[in-house]
Formats: structure tokens, sequence, C-alpha cells
């Protein structure tokens, strides 16, 4: 049988390229100085249950698809030694495990990919507020069928490449739906439950009105993984 072992994640703004000054400033303006470092500490204590947990697991032959990725072999292999030395722990694990001989494989269509970040890109990077405004408007009607339109070509992709009897690992972030997607003999193994990781996001910004829930949704993000 297929296995897939399913990663929800949580981006870093290292992950976020171009993007990730400007969503630092959000942060910082829309959660104040204080929350938005505790959720980067939060974050970080996340990532290092991860890696803790492959650190356990042999790798070799498993196949690496990963939110995000256009390409593969060389190219592909460049935008994880490029993304991990910006500081990506994702990134980072990802070559690892290639270090490990885990193989990276090509993961989204391109066009999607760059239609979601052109258009995010607009709304960090307008200027005035009714630019802002009218930028998100335009991502907010088409979001939708873009995370669906991705999630499909994602699990079409695990489905062609992920041989019987192999092994593979999907690192996706938690806004993805793909478990309900992906074909019946994949046997998938959900290392982190993706409800909570969408629920602890949510309430990032009312964590102080939210205070015991949200403290428990952390707990559980920066608990050792259990499966």
């Amino acid at each position: 049988m297929r296995t897939l072992i399913y990663v929800p994640i949580i981006h870093t703004s290292a992950d976020l390229g171009s993007l990730s000054k400007n969503v630092s400033k959000m942060g910082i303006k829309e959660l104040g100085e204080k929350v938005w470092e505790e959720h980067l500490i939060t974050v970080d204590a996340f990532w290092r249950t991860i890696v803790d947990y492959f650190e356990g697991i042999e790798v070799k032959d498993m196949k690496i698809y990963q939110d995000g990725m256009v390409g593969e072999d060389d190219v592909g292999k460049l935008m994880v030694e490029s993304g991990a030395l910006a500081g990506s722990k994702n990134h980072e694990l990802v070559l690892n495990l290639m270090n490990r001989g885990a193989l990276l494989v090509k993961t989204e269509d391109y066009k999607l990919v760059k239609d979601e970040r052109d258009k995010l890109l607009s709304i960090t990077e307008d200027k005035s507020l009714i630019q802002k405004l009218i930028a998100f408007l335009k991502y907010k009607m088409v979001k939708d069928r873009l995370l669906k339109q991705r999630n499909e070509y994602i699990a079409g992709r695990i489905d062609k490449t992920l041989g019987p009897d192999e092994r593979g690992v999907l690192f996706i972030g938690a806004y993805h739906n793909l478990k309900c997607r992906l074909p019946k003999d994949i046997r998938i193994t959900e290392i982190k439950d993706a409800d909570k990781i969408r629920e602890y996001h949510q309430l990032l910004p009312f964590c102080n009105k939210k205070k015991k829930r949200f403290e428990e949704l952390s707990k559980y993000l920066t608990s050792r993984v259990e499966v």
C-alpha cells in the first residue's frame, strides 16, 4: 500500500519570499509587537517538534511533496537551498531529508502558484488604502477557486508519482484541504491536526479574549508528535 505522512504546516516569514517583509509589518501592526513575538516563538517550537519527528524515522527513497514547489531535480534543489538559506524551517527540514536520501517531487503548477502570489503581493505592496482594498477584493473573488485548483493539481501529482508500496511526505499549508482528494489506496498519517492549526490561526487576533483555548492550542502545536 502507498503511504503518505501528512504534515499541515505553519508558514514562517522566511517561507514567503518577497512577501516576508510586508507580512511581518502587517503582523506587528495588527497584533501588536508582544503577541507577534509570542506567535513567532510558538511557530519556531512547532517546527522543532516536526524536525524531531523526522529525525526518528528512516527517509531514504521517501518522496517529498512540498507546498509551493514548482520544480524538481536541480531546479527544485536550488529552490530548497535558497529557502533554507533565507531561514525557512520548512526548507531546512526538506534539505535535511534530501541529504538523507529522500527525493523531492515537483508538487505544484507554476501558473497557479504565481497567480496567487501576484495577487497577495498587490495587497501588501499597493500604496493607498483604496488600492489595497481593490487588490483584496480581487483576491477574495478568486481565492477559493485558486485553492481548489491547487489542491486538485497536488492530489493528481501525488497519485501519478507515488508508486505502489512507496512512501511519501507532504508538507502543506493548514488551509489546504487535500486529504479528501487523495486516492483511497493511499494510507495517510497526519502528524499534526490541521483543524487545530487553523483554529490557532483564527484565534490569533483574539488571543487575549480567548486566552484559555488559545493557550491549549499553542501547547498542542508545540507538543511532541505522537502518532
